[in-house]
């Protein structure tokens, strides 16, 4: 009931606390009707102020000159119904109802500098510098573009006073100055304050940030535009108030070849295109937005669906004419009113920029929107130098037998294509190319290698019996025995079952393959690797039958080194579960043997027959083998001379597997300049000789994890956002948010929280049920606590407690304790929201949790931040509330079993009798206080060195106390020097600092 003066000026303060937004806006109008009724012109002052700010906040600029003129026509008539605070903000405001009037297209210049000199005389009437009005000079020469440089000049050398804008949105003026006028070193320079937050207010960094994301670009610092770009944009998404900066994001988008997440950010703000209160604003907003959809439409894609004005369905094409049309009308009737072009012109350099990268910008964000191909789904390695595609179907095939031949990964793109032109009836077939059943197999081993890439082992599998049955037809016995062998092979790859769920019978597959052995012998007497062709489909690859031939052979020899690897792999797992059974250990090194014995005859065959790089895989497999057993120095060696052998053989395409394999194993010895310099190089291999099976994904993580060891923060970020990106093209939403997990982890490690809680609400937003759902709730649990320090408690709170939902309803094995953690933590994030009644409720989910699985340190620091907060209540009831916290936290640790316990009982009774110090000390009962203060320093004299730094807080506490509250400085001084003296010997010398400084204020006193 807002039937009082009271009760509105409460009403106003609650209003005052809401973020910015229409509810606001329109409780706000409210409230100046409600206060008009009273005639208390200083309760309409305080209710008028309050809606301009809404206006203001909201971009409501045709509005809030309006209003304005209402505060100072009261301002004339009643000047003391202002408070000090209220006749600051008159003279502030001059300022806002410039920037407003500039905003409208239908304000004439000539009123604008008639407002501004209306500020002027009353500023000087009123004792005030003139910059601001100089400022305002400046803005408005800046808008139409006549004597810009007069007017910076005249604002930039003046003083700046308790009315000029903060020093931060003055330092975005100075830098967007620079940045029009052509010169973007210098604008980022001076903006350098801001964007790295020594410089901020309610407008920023988050303005800046928007403005400085192209200019970054175009710089070639495009680490710091993406960190920019993640939280620049979670501060003002949805915000009318913001809808220039929205703008800004959109074309940044298009420039970073980023147009899903473009569309994505379009999708959330579709609103704003209805925000028509501020029009210069909308058409920054409106002009991002064009050049987002314009570079959609270039590219080929008009009929893409994409989010307009509400209220309908727009493709790309049919929204680029709406916002077109729209901005050019706004730009014409700012022209007109300015009489110059300045404001077309500057919209027009904006629509005609290129794109300021060649490659997609890795953001780390999961994009919802699919993008489209040629629209920014580009590599961010460079493109690979593919082979031609050749028009003649004869020329095809032979160039995709000769790249097979060399086991080259282009083969696959031209038996796609072979395949394509199979497809059409009407294509001749070359009878030079062999017998139609021939290519028919081939291509039958094509779509097995697709399979087998795809994890689908048996589908390939029975791609490769097909291939056999037509090579057998075509009397092709070497083919059919190497399709045959991967075949059995590939069955005893991991998670290859048959229809009834059964496992692989290893021991059948390696008898399959033994018999195979005795056709080899008669091969080689019935068809030897120099004899002549069998047939027309062998004679169809004249002088490379040989080759042909001996790499069948090969192609057999690794299938038996692949099989006796599974069934290696399959011993040692088995061997780990029964370790004392003496059969699993011989079991095991039989299976050893054979497959040492399959590795060493396919080498010497291959170095024999003049294939040495055919033995790589097998080295490879060899070497796992080796690394499993902790021989890593072996295994490394193993790799090093595949590589060799691949080199000796000129087949670079074959180095980027051995070279990712190596770089694991130099990671795991610590070597990580060793492995980024490897990893690097098998990308570049692999995307330079078009091998698309390569894993891009896996080798961006290792990247990651190799700069995360080289403290390479920047790398990190960048490698690990290339690799979320690489396992989204690949579907594999599991892998992509476990990139964006450790991604998340590397940006919170350096600082960079902001950008976390922007990756992981991207990653965790729609998440495939496939994903493994503890991971997710780690995800989640990271992003509340992130966005807890980012002082977001609501929604901090809001994540941890549908978290702690989600963890309720897993079995009690899976649960452990971290219901416990999530309760607690959610508990806390309320208090600190001063969610009160729902931080309670948490707080004793949190202790039957706790009952269930205990988890002392958590509770208790869960009790200490409850006292930590309540006393910040100011309840008339906090001191005792807070007592009663510190004592449960005391009867915790009092009911643990007597013994050593898993973690520091000393640290966790001492950091309780500093809290019950401090809230002593604030109710004034310093004699309590400075007891429980020294035994705080007793609990932490027990942890020794551990010890040490809490113990130099506690005693800081204690000569506080001693010191001011008892009066008793002379004996707060010698503790003070003997605790400093203490650090310095422990080696904590900033400890002995904060001590020293302590002990020169008493004695200042």
């Amino acid at each position: 009931m807002l039937d009082t003066p009271e009760a509105v000026v409460e009403a106003l303060r609650e209003n005052h606390e809401r973020p910015h937004g229409l509810a606001r806006t329109v409780t706000a109008e409210e409230l100046v009707e409600t206060a008009e009724a009273f005639d208390k012109p200083d309760l309409l002052v305080t209710a008028l102020l309050e809606l301009m700010t809404a206006y203001e906040f909201t971009g409501e600029h045709r509005k809030a000159p309006v209003v304005f003129a209402r505060i100072l026509k009261l301002w004339d008539a009643t000047p003391e119904s202002f408070s000090p605070y209220e006749a600051h903000q008159v003279f502030w405001r001059f300022k806002w109802v410039t920037t407003s009037l500039l905003q409208v297209p239908e304000v004439p210049l000539v009123a604008i500098g008639g407002w501004i000199d209306q500020m002027r005389s009353r500023y000087e009437a009123a004792g005030h510098a003139v910059q601001p009005v100089a400022a305002m000079r400046y803005h408005l020469a800046h808008h139409t573009g006549t004597g810009v440089a007069d007017a910076y000049d005249l604002w930039a050398t003046r003083s700046r006073t308790d009315l000029s804008d903060c020093e931060a949105c003055e330092t975005r003026h100075h830098a967007w100055h620079h940045l029009t006028e052509g010169d973007g070193p210098a604008a980022l320079d001076i903006w350098q304050p801001v964007l790295d937050g020594e410089q901020g207010c309610t407008e920023e960094p988050q303005t800046s940030q928007a403005r400085a994301l192209l200019p970054l670009l175009r710089a070639g610092r495009t680490d710091e535009a993406r960190s920019h770009h993640l939280t620049g944009y979670r501060k003002v998404r949805g915000a009318t108030g913001m809808q220039a900066e929205v703008g800004y994001h959109l074309e940044f988008c298009a420039h970073s070849r980023n147009e899903g997440r473009g569309l994505e950010i379009l999708a959330e703000n579709r609103h704003l295109f209805e925000a028509k209160g501020a029009p210069l604003d909308h058409l920054h907003f409106l002009t991002g937005a064009e050049v987002l959809i314009a570079r959609l439409v270039e590219t080929g894609h008009d009929d893409t669906a994409v989010a307009g004005p509400p209220g309908r369905a727009w493709t790309a094409a049919e929204l680029l004419a709406h916002v077109r049309g729209e901005a050019d009308l706004l730009a014409t009737a700012f022209d007109t009113r300015n009489n110059t072009t300045t404001v077309g012109d500057r919209r027009r350099a904006r629509l005609a920029l290129a794109p300021l990268l060649d490659e997609p910008l890795p953001l780390g964000l999961r994009a919802t929107v699919t993008r489209t191909a040629s629209a920014g789904a580009a590599p961010a390695t460079p493109a690979p130098a593919r082979v031609g595609v050749p028009d003649d179907l004869a020329t095809l095939v032979r160039e995709a037998r000769r790249l097979t031949r060399d086991g080259h990964p282009g083969s696959s793109r031209l038996w796609t294509r072979v395949a394509e032109r199979l497809s059409d009836t009407t294509e001749p077939c070359d009878d030079t190319l062999g017998p139609g059943d021939l290519l028919v197999a081939e291509l039958s081993e094509h779509r097995a290698q697709q399979h087998w890439f795809e994890d689908r082992h048996l589908s390939g599998a029975a791609e490769l019996d097909t291939a056999v049955k037509h090579f057998e037809r075509l009397d092709m016995p070497w083919h059919a025995l190497a399709a045959r062998a991967r075949s059995r092979a590939w069955t005893a790859a991991p998670g290859s079952r048959d229809d009834d769920g059964a496992a692989p019978d290893l021991a059948a597959i390696r008898t399959a393959l033994d018999d195979m052995l005795r056709e080899v012998d008669e091969l080689l007497a019935t068809a030897p690797f120099d004899g002549e062709p069998l047939g027309k489909a062998e004679a169809a690859f004249g002088a490379d039958l040989r080759a042909e031939r001996v790499l069948a052979y090969l192609s057999f020899r690794y299938s038996v080194v692949f099989a006796a690897h599974q069934e290696l792999h399959d011993a040692l797992a088995r061997a780990a579960k029964e370790q004392e059974k003496p059969e699993v250990t011989d079991d095991v090194d039989s299976v050893t043997e054979r497959f040492e014995r399959s590795v060493d005859t396919l080498c010497s065959e291959a170095s024999r027959l003049g294939y040495p790089h055919q033995a790589a895989n097998a080295r490879q497999f060899r070497a796992d083998l080796l690394a499993r057993r902790g021989s890593l120095a072996d295994a490394e060696q193993e790799l090093r001379t595949a590589l060799r052998e691949i080199e000796s053989a000129d087949r670079p395409w074959r180095r980027p597997r051995p070279s990712l394999h190596l770089a694991q194993l130099l990671l795991a010895q610590d070597r990580p300049q060793e492995a980024t310099d490897l990893l690097h190089s098998a990308i570049a291999d692999a995307v330079a000789h078009d091998d698309p099976a390569f894993p891009l994904g896996p080798t961006y993580m290792l990247l990651g994890h190799a700069a995360t060891h080289l403290d390479d923060l920047n790398g990190a970020v960048r490698h690990l956002s290339e690799a979320a990106t690489r396992f989204d093209q690949a579907d594999d939403p599991g892998s992509a948010i476990e990139a964006r997990l450790q991604l998340a982890d590397v940006l919170s490690r350096s600082g960079r929280q902001a950008d976390a809680v922007a990756v992981l609400e991207s990653a965790l937003a729609d998440v495939p049920p496939t994903v493994d759902e503890r991971m997710l709730a780690q995800g989640r649990l990271t992003l509340g606590r992130g966005l807890r320090d980012l002082e977001e408690y609501l929604p901090a709170a809001e994540e941890l407690l549908r978290l702690a939902n989600t963890v309720a309803g897993w079995s009690e094995e899976d649960r452990g304790g971290v219901l416990t953690l999530v309760a607690a933590e959610a508990a806390i994030a309320l208090a600190l929201a001063e969610r009160w009644e729902a931080a309670d409720t948490a707080y004793e989910r949190a202790l039957v949790a706790h009952a269930e699985v205990p988890n002392p340190p958590l509770i208790t620091l869960m009790m200490r931040e409850f006292a930590r907060l309540t006393l910040l209540t100011r309840d008339g009831k906090a001191t005792e509330t807070a007592l009663e916290h510190l004592a449960r936290a005391d009867a915790v640790l009092d009911a643990l079993p007597s013994g050593e316990q898993d973690f520091a009982l000393w640290y966790e009774r001492g950091e309780n009798h500093y809290r019950r110090a401090r809230v002593l000390a604030e109710a004034g009962r310093f004699d309590e206080a400075l007891s429980e203060a020294e035994s705080a320093i007793a609990a932490h004299d027990e942890g020794g060195e551990r010890g040490e730094l809490p113990r130099a807080e506690a005693v800081r506490m204690a000569a506080l106390i001693e010191g001011d509250g008892l009066d008793r400085a002379a004996e707060a001084i010698i503790r003070l020097t003997a605790a400093s003296a203490r650090c310095r010997q422990a080696g904590h010398p900033e400890a002995a600092h904060v001590l020293d400084a302590l002990r020169q204020d008493l004695h200042a006193r």
